[in-house]
């Protein structure tokens, strides 16, 4: 399905779509028409003669030099060439395309000043697959995400570089390949931009790395949270836990939202368990907290990435850059530094908005790893682990290791993520101290995927584990067989699908990964959906 850039309605989801799925876009006239405007004021404003920061003067602490209007242009060029300072590696193609797709909705808005040409280039790269090179590093989140920005914005103008699908360029291989700006527009019938006052400050000024990356954040982070509640559904089961501690009683006397919202999920789950029935009356009086305790800590990382999504929505449906250009009878004409033609410089650019709700997800999402991992050493931990289970899930314990190493991995994988600083608290001024306040927002960004990454590992292996140890759920009780609940037999049957029973040692990462696979392309979470909607219409 297209995708509606109008500057008001983007989300989190849509961009994923359009990022990964390759779901085209499309501006509507409303949103064009705002930038006809929007453009028009910029023009009267040139026309007028007066200073106007962004438009014929200098930037950061050079704003006091005023720019001759035959020097304008070349004003934006040289913006966009001495802004192009990233370093790191290079961004994926997911992560350049959320970038462009954030972008043009903001400038769509209409408070920018640009030109519908360079609208309809920004969606004709999304569409026809021109992925700019962007370096990853580069950024402090204000002013904005400038380097990475400028990066993508020299495309626009035929310099930089570019990655084009290989049918764009007369090659049907379906392989890409990396060539100039100016290659790239031509591969898809666009010429290299001549750029118009303003408009090479509102294509690097604004936080749209910030903001993409977030956006992958909200949705991968929220799909993991939900498969944590199927791996832990599964563990609950497989090390004969009870499933009291879901109880809705418990719950309602608590009532935050993410927390009910996983006792839920772990109720629906494990549905119908003849595991669970089978050890109903035993002696065991209250579990681990890893297994007590999973509504509560799952619920409050659904929390968080509910307070993540909630600000992500708002900056991809904000005007980001500066100065902005409003309708002169908008502006409070009362205010100093306010033009008569309603520009205003101000800070919109600045990411601490999402920074700060990034570190917050970042950290729930190190806790979602860190009760995983423990659980993962409850199923294999021959001091902690129930009688039926064989230590470390080895069929010939001693001459095999079975999963051991897998709890060293994730033991690995949550150091990493407990050894990650917070970027947001850091400053470092810089323009000459124009720009004495930075948010880091960018480096906050690359370090909650860091931790949606790590995170599914972990999440995968205690999949992996738990699978394996329901193969001798039935041991504990004599039984030929004991049924799984419904959702928890859901993801046992997927995680067979790439995963088969450990017979003997294997490599074990081949496991991890590919379960890790099925984490990340949703399909835990559609399998156990499934299931638990076919159960209700039973």
């Amino acid at each position: 399905m297209t995708v509606e850039l109008d500057g008001e309605s983007l989300t989190p989801d849509a961009v994923v779509a359009v990022a990964r799925d390759d779901a085209p876009v499309s501006v509507p006239e409303s949103a064009r028409e705002r930038v006809r405007e929007s453009r028009e004021r910029v023009a009267d404003v040139v026309d007028g003669g007066e200073a106007v920061y962004g438009l014929n003067t200098g930037f950061g602490q050079l704003v006091d030099e005023r720019i001759p209007t035959d020097e304008i242009e070349q004003l934006q060029v040289n913006l966009l060439r001495s802004h192009a300072a990233g370093a790191g590696r290079e961004l994926a193609r997911e992560e350049v395309r959320a970038m462009l797709v954030a972008r043009i909705n903001a400038l769509v808005k209409g408070y920018s000043g640009v030109r519908e040409d360079v609208i309809d280039t920004l969606v004709a790269m999304c569409n026809e697959g021109v992925r700019p090179v962007v370096k990853s590093r580069g950024s402090l989140g204000a002013s904005g995400d400038l380097a990475p920005l400028a990066h993508m914005a020299l495309v626009l103008i035929g310099e930089g570089e570019a990655i084009v699908e290989g049918d764009k360029t007369g090659d049907d291989s379906g392989t890409t390949h990396r060539v100039s700006g100016e290659e790239a527009l031509a591969a898809i019938d666009r010429e290299p931009l001549s750029l118009a006052p303003k408009e090479g400050l509102a294509l690097i000024n604004g936080t749209q790395l910030t903001t993409g990356l977030a956006a992958f954040v909200v949705v991968d982070g929220e799909r993991l949270a939900r498969g944590a509640d199927a791996a832990g559904a599964l563990t609950i089961e497989t090390t004969l836990a009870t499933t009291a501690t879901a109880d809705p009683a418990i719950h309602d006397v608590r009532p935050h939202a993410g927390q009910r919202e996983s006792a839920e999920r772990i109720r629906r789950l494990t549905a119908e368990s003849e595991v669970v029935e089978a050890h109903r009356n035993c002696d065991r009086v209250q579990d681990a907290y890893s297994l007590r305790c999973l509504p509560q800590v799952h619920g409050a990382v659904l929390d968080a990435l509910a307070h993540l999504r909630e600000g992500v929505e708002i900056e991809l449906n904000s005007a980001t850059d500066n100065p902005l250009v409003f309708p002169a009878e908008r502006v409070d004409d009362r205010a100093s530094g306010t033009d008569r033609a309603g520009v205003i410089s101000g800070g919109n650019f600045h990411g601490t908005p999402l920074a700060l709700r990034l570190e917050y997800a970042r950290l729930a999402l190190t806790d979602l790893a860190a009760i995983s991992e423990r659980r993962i050493d409850r199923i294999l931990n021959p001091n902690l682990q129930e009688p039926h289970l064989p230590p470390f899930l080895a069929r010939d314990g001693g001459v095999e290791s079975g999963y051991m190493i897998a709890q060293y991995t994730a033991a690995a994988l949550l150091n990493e993520l407990r050894s990650i600083g917070p970027a947001s608290t850091d400053n470092t001024p810089v323009s000459g101290g124009q720009e004495d306040h930075v948010s880091m927002s960018a480096q906050s960004a690359l370090h909650a995927r860091t931790a949606i990454d790590n995170a599914t590992q972990i999440v995968a292996a205690e999949l992996v584990c738990a699978t394996e140890a329901a193969e001798y759920a039935a041991d504990a009780f004599a039984a030929d067989d004991l049924e799984l609940g419904v959702g928890t037999e859901a993801v046992r049957s997927l995680v067979r699908t790439v995963v088969a029973p450990l017979e003997t040692d294997r490599p074990v990462h081949t496991d991890v990964e590919a379960v890790a696979t099925l984490l990340a392309d949703g399909l835990v979470d559609t399998a156990t959906d499934r299931a638990i909607d076919d159960a209700g219409s039973d």
